[in-house]
């Protein structure tokens, strides 16, 4: 089974190496490794060119933000299954991959997640948020939840069916297109019940109150594009999901 790993990019100098080596320290080798760089001009794209022999694929050209970016990755990718680590980001040990294919090859199913936790940006080994994801039940998503998406890992051929991210939906384009798959198309997903990924905080849509209360209402507009009725509490269930992910620990 090849696995396509996409990372997107953006004048990230300082994080881009450690993402970079995250995927290629992994024990699985069976990788397709993909970087879309949206025209760094700080260095970035050295630090890309230094390991290009083991990357499969990589550009550097302008996009329309993170999810555009994705969409050209996927499009490029030629695995059976596609996973997402944003520069940002880190895979918790050199063994996810390999966890993520044998639970593939066990279950049979179309898709899989973890949990992910939220880390210094300065440390990674110290925790702020443990997003706890848990077993999954299509229900769930009509009180708020959802599996983290870096966590997520679907086959190829799903995008080719149901579609690529909604540029239109902002940062809640995640967002919408796991809720297209597993919930409007239900495709078959299970839950690894471990870490996959370190994120570190200050994430795009968390950035501020302001893309917070932007993606909380396009939350809404994601059921609204999928021909789906939003649950009545949607924008205030969202949110305080999150809240336990203060309180729990790994």
């Amino acid at each position: 089974m090849k696995i396509s790993i996409i990372t997107v990019v953006l004048n990230n100098v300082e994080n881009i190496e450690e993402c970079i080596k995250s995927v290629l320290d992994q024990t699985y080798k069976n990788i397709e490794y993909i970087i879309i760089d949206g025209g760094s001009t700080d260095g970035s794209i050295d630090i890309i060119r230094n390991y290009g022999d083991k990357i499969a694929y990589w550009i550097s050209e302008p996009d329309q933000g993170i999810y555009d970016a994705l969409n050209k990755g996927i499009r490029m990718a030629r695995g059976d299954v596609i996973g997402i680590l944003h520069s940002d980001d880190l895979f918790a040990d050199n063994f996810v991959v390999e966890t993520v294919v044998n639970c593939f090859f066990r279950n049979g199913v179309d898709s899989c997640y973890g949990d992910l936790v939220y880390v210094s940006r300065d440390d990674t080994q110290k925790v702020a948020r443990y997003w706890k994801a848990d077993e999954f039940k299509r229900e769930k998503f009509k009180f708020g939840w959802m599996p983290p998406h870096p966590t997520f890992f679907v086959k190829r051929i799903m995008y080719e069916r149901y579609g690529l991210f909604n540029l239109a939906m902002g940062t809640a384009a995640d967002y919408e297109l796991m809720l297209r798959f597993l919930f409007k198309h239900r495709i078959s997903t299970i839950y690894i019940p471990k870490i996959l990924v370190k994120m570190r905080i200050g994430g795009k849509s968390n950035k501020a109150l302001k893309n917070r209360i932007i993606a909380n209402r396009n939350d809404v507009k994601a059921w609204e594009v999928n021909g789906l009725k939003p649950p009545m509490f949607l924008r205030l269930m969202k949110p305080l999901r999150k809240l336990p992910q203060f309180l729990q620990r790994p």
